[in-house]
């Protein structure tokens, strides 16, 4: 069924969330060409409500488009973002009747405790912290970052 799906699927991700962060970064290590983009909530130039959303909404819970507009979230954009990764398999759990009450009322319940879990590591920890202070780099556009590597090749 999710071979006829319209790729790419877009994920909006937190990208301050460490947890979510990790899946990110499992999920760019195998994302199959052309079926999964990423789009971090957290980028400062990220604005939900061109979406259709307040960033709060986003924040709430996964957020997922497929190219044909069509949105999912929640443990529905999970299932299909591990799908258009090519590891569907693993999230194969998530489409059975059985255990989809519990997954869903597990995946609620992790959504409140979320803004709690800032305090984990997150992956980019070591490139993110300097002389005990922590920040996420600022986001440049990609036009400035072609612009300084065309000015520094020249």
């Amino acid at each position: 069924m999710y071979r006829e799906m319209n790729w790419p699927l877009t994920l909006y991700f937190d990208g301050e969330c460490p947890l979510c962060a990790r899946e990110i970064k499992l999920l760019r290590g195998h994302a199959v060409k052309d079926h999964l983009l990423f789009v971090d909530i957290s980028n400062s130039e990220f604005d939900a409500n061109a979406l259709g959303f307040t960033f709060e909404q986003m924040q709430s819970s996964l957020h997922a488009r497929f190219a044909d507009g069509r949105w999912i979230t929640g443990l529905d954009a999970t299932l299909w973002s591990w799908r258009a990764a090519g590891l569907g398999f693993w999230a194969t759990p998530l489409t059975w009747n059985v255990l989809r009450p519990l997954l869903e009322f597990g995946y609620r319940l992790f959504c409140r405790i979320r803004p709690h879990l800032a305090w984990l590591p997150h992956p980019d920890s070591g490139s993110r912290c300097v002389d005990n202070r922590c920040a996420v780099p600022a986001s440049k556009p990609a036009s400035d970052e072609q612009s300084t590597l065309k000015n520094k090749q020249t």
